[in-house]
């Protein structure tokens, strides 16, 4: 499976051909720091002072080997892959070679990286629910007011959460009709589309 790359990301790594091998171990290093701890604007004006070009140049082509190193580590591409989704940036095969050896030495350490700065969405866990019916007060005989009790339990992460919650008939109605047309969109056509595309 190869990486395409977009015109715009194949333009921004079209300084690669003039650097020569060192410069360019330099760079991926700091394509991979910048992808474990943030952009450092001081390096990056430095670099385009030494090679003598606008640090906007010298940004993007950080940018675009931060960009193909995190997707080519998350995909898992071969070696084979990697170096054939390299070569359509048409780079010699001397860069290239460098660019694959710097992504297999480090392609475990981007996948960590890449896992510690996803998301994680809260999910449903477990649900204990009780139904609390108060039949009469002292100052009311033959009253009837049903409430629902519930312990929603949830996970992030690692981690457990639980919340109470109470509410009346009425509002627990009007909920399950919400998450009910709720789900019902998420089954439609449109929203599948959008998913896949999100993907």
């Amino acid at each position: 499976m190869l990486l395409l790359l977009d015109e715009d990301h194949k333009s921004d790594l079209q300084l690669l051909d003039r650097l020569g091998l060192d410069v360019l171990a330099d760079f991926v290093r700091i394509s991979i720091e910048f992808l474990k701890n943030g952009v450092n604007k001081s390096k990056l004006t430095a670099a385009a002072n030494k090679l003598k070009v606008e640090p906007d140049v010298v940004t993007k082509l950080v940018e675009g080997l931060m960009f193909l190193l995190a997707e080519s580590s998350k995909l898992m591409l071969s070696e084979v892959d990697f170096h054939d989704s390299v070569m359509t940036l048409g780079v010699s095969e001397e860069i290239c070679g460098e660019i694959v050896r710097a992504y297999l030495e480090n392609r475990a350490a981007i996948r960590l990286v890449l896992q510690e700065l996803s998301l994680h969405p809260v999910q449903y866990h477990d649900l204990e629910w009780r139904l609390n019916v108060k039949l009469a007060s002292r100052s009311l005989q033959g009253q009837l007011t049903p409430n629902v009790l519930m312990r929603l339990h949830t996970t992030q992460g690692a981690s457990k959460d639980s919340q109470l919650l109470e509410c009346d008939i009425p509002n627990l109605v009007n909920l399950t009709n919400s998450l009910d047309d709720a789900l019902q969109e998420s089954k439609s056509q449109y929203t599948r589309r959008i998913l896949r595309n999100i993907k």
